[in-house]
C-alpha cells in the first residue's frame, strides 16, 4: 500500500511527531510512505518524497513541520482538485493522511469524496475542532503562552502596570482561557462570550483599592486588537498600560510530552484506518479514548466553550 502524508494550514507543535508515527507505523505494516511537501500545494506540484525510517529520525522533539506547509487556493478549485486527483493516481497513491486544522480536514474530505482514500488528524493550536477533546499543538501553545505571561507578570509587578496580552486562537478563546486560568490572569476576553470593559475596569479599580498595583488582561485575537482594548481601558481607568502581542511565538517550540504522545497515537490510529480501508474519517479523542468520526459530521459541529472553567478563572482572580 502506498500512503502519502502531508501537513497543511498553520503549523502546530507535534506535527513532526505525527509524521514520524505515520512513516514508522506504515513501514512496520509493509507500506510505502511518501511525504508531501508544502501541504496540498505539494500534491499539485508533485513534490512527493519517499520516506524511510531514517527520514523521521530526531524529529519528535522539533516544532514546526519538516514537510513544511502552505495555503493553496488552487486546490480548492475544480481544476485544482482534478489535477490533485490525477497526480495521486498517476503515482498510484492508495491513501492520504492529512494533518491540520479545519481547512485541512475539509481538504481530506474533498479527496475522499473523489475516490482517494483520505483520513484526517487534527493538528491546530486553536483547539477548535468540536469532535475531539484536544488537538495536536494546543497543550504546547498554552504552555508557551503561560510561560510568557509569567515573565510579563514579573515586569508588571516591578513597574505597577497593567499589561494587555493578545493571544492566538483565530475565532476560539481556548488558548486564552487555558493560559489565563493557569497563569492567574485578572481578566480574560474571548470571542465566545460578550465582554464588558466597564466591568473589567471596575475589577481593576477594585484590585487597586485593595493594594494590588499590577494586573494582566488576556485578549483572544478573535475578539479585537489588544491595542484597541488597551486604549479603551486607559480612558476608563487612567491606568498606565502596555500591550504585548504574542503572535506566532505560540506556534513554535519543542512540543510538550503530552503533544508528542497525542500526535503519535492519533497518527497511529490514522494508519490503522487507511489499512482497514476506512476513508473520510477524522481521528479524535473522546472521553479519553482514541477513536474516529465521520469528517462531515465532525465539521458540522460547533466547538463547545468551557464556561465552567471561565467562571472559575473569574472567581479565582478576584
Amino acid at each position: 500500500m502506498k500512503i502519502a502524508v502531508l501537513t497543511s494550514g498553520g503549523d502546530a507543535p507535534g506535527m513532526n511527531a505525527a509524521v514520524r508515527a505515520v512513516v514508522r507505523k506504515g513501514i512496520f505494516n509493509n507500506c510505502e510512505v511518501f511525504g508531501v511537501r508544502e501541504g496540498f500545494r505539494g500534491i499539485l506540484t508533485e513534490d512527493f518524497i519517499p520516506m524511510q525510517l531514517g527520514s523521521v529520525a530526531d524529529v519528535i522533539q522539533r516544532g514546526g513541520t519538516i514537510l513544511r506547509t502552505a495555503r493553496c487556493e488552487e486546490f480548492k478549485t475544480p481544476a485544482g482538485m482534478d489535477k490533485a486527483i490525477a497526480n495521486l493516481r498517476r503515482r498510484e497513491i492508495d491513501a492520504v493522511i492529512v494533518i491540520g486544522g479545519d481547512g485541512s480536514i475539509r481538504g481530506a474530505q474533498a479527496l475522499n469524496d473523489r475516490g482517494i482514500l483520505a483520513v484526517a488528524v487534527p493538528g491546530t493550536i486553536d483547539n477548535d475542532i468540536a469532535a475531539t477533546e484536544v488537538t495536536i499543538g494546543f497543550d504546547t501553545a498554552v504552555n508557551t503562552a503561560c510561560n510568557a505571561i509569567d515573565k510579563i507578570r514579573d515586569t508588571a509587578a516591578s513597574h505597577q502596570r497593567l499589561f494587555i496580552i493578545e493571544l492566538m486562537g483565530r475565532n476560539s478563546g481556548a488558548i486564552a482561557l487555558a493560559a489565563g486560568l493557569a497563569a492567574g490572569a485578572e481578566s480574560i476576553i474571548v470571542p465566545e462570550l460578550p465582554y464588558d470593559l466597564d466591568e473589567v475596569s471596575r475589577r481593576l479599580e477594585g484590585s487597586r483599592r485593595r493594594g494590588k498595583l499590577h494586573s494582566i488582561i488576556l485578549v483572544a485575537e478573535g475578539v479585537a486588537s489588544a491595542y484597541e482594548i488597551a486604549a479603551e481601558l486607559k480612558k476608563r481607568t487612567n491606568q498606565d498600560n502596555r500591550v504585548i502581542v504574542l503572535g506566532h511565538l505560540q506556534r513554535g517550540g519543542s512540543p510538550t510530552a503530552f503533544d508528542r504522545i497525542l500526535a503519535s497515537r492519533m497518527a497511529s490510529e490514522a494508519v490503522d484506518l487507511v489499512l482497514a480501508g476506512k476513508g473520510g474519517r477524522l481521528v479524535v479523542v473522546q472521553n479519553g479514548r482514541y477513536t474516529h468520526v465521520d469528517i462531515s459530521s465532525a465539521l458540522a459541529q460547533k466547538a463547545v466553550f468551557d464556561s465552567e472553567a471561565f467562571e472559575l478563572a473569574k472567581i479565582l482572580s478576584i
